[in-house]
C-alpha cells in the first residue's frame, strides 16, 4: 500500500531480518499477507490498520503488481504483490497492532519524499519505488 500524504510523501516502514544480524534495515510500504477468505482489498485495509493504526474505508487504484521471491528469517517466500495508492493526512503510525514478528523486526516508520527516495543509499523495496511514486503523482495531475 502506498500511503501518500498531502505533500506527496510515501509512508515506509523499516525492518531487519533476524537471520541476517548486522545487515542494515530495509524500507518497504505498508502491507502483508492475505488471510484465508479475504480479498486483496480486504487484506490491504486490514494491514493498514494493523501496521499503522490508520482506518481507511476504501482503496485507491492498483498502481503496480509484481511477483517476487525472497528470504526472510530463514524462510523462502514466493509471493504476488498488489500495490494500491491511497491519499491520507500526515499521521504518526501506531504499532499496537503489530504481530509478535513485526515487534521483533520493525525499526520504525518514515514519510519519504520523491527526492529522498531518489537520493538515498538505504535499501528500499520494491526496487524503483521512486519511479513508481513519480508515475502515481503524474497520473493524479493528468
Amino acid at each position: 500500500m502506498l500511503l501518500l500524504d498531502p505533500d506527496a510523501r510515501v509512508l515506509l516502514l523499516s525492518g531487519v531480518d533476524p537471520a541476517r544480524p548486522g545487515q542494515p534495515p530495509i524500507w518497504f510500504p505498508v502491507g502483508g499477507g492475505v488471510e484465508p477468505g479475504e480479498t486483496i482489498e480486504e487484506a490491504a485495509i486490514r494491514e493498514v490498520k494493523e501496521e499503522t493504526g490508520l482506518v481507511i474505508s476504501g482503496l485507491g487504484p492498483v498502481v503496480m503488481t509484481r511477483q517476487v521471491e525472497f528470504e526472510f528469517d530463514g524462510d523462502h517466500y514466493d509471493q504476488d504483490e498488489t500495490y494500491f495508492a491511497v491519499r491520507t493526512t500526515v499521521f504518526v503510525p501506531d504499532s499496537k497492532g503489530w504481530t509478535e514478528t513485526e515487534q521483533r523486526v520493525m525499526v520504525g516508520p518514515k514519510w519519504w519524499s520523491l527526492d529522498e527516495l531518489r537520493t538515498t543509499k538505504e535499501i528500499i523495496y520494491p526496487e524503483r519505488l521512486a519511479d513508481l511514486l513519480d508515475q502515481v503523482l503524474r497520473s493524479e495531475v493528468s
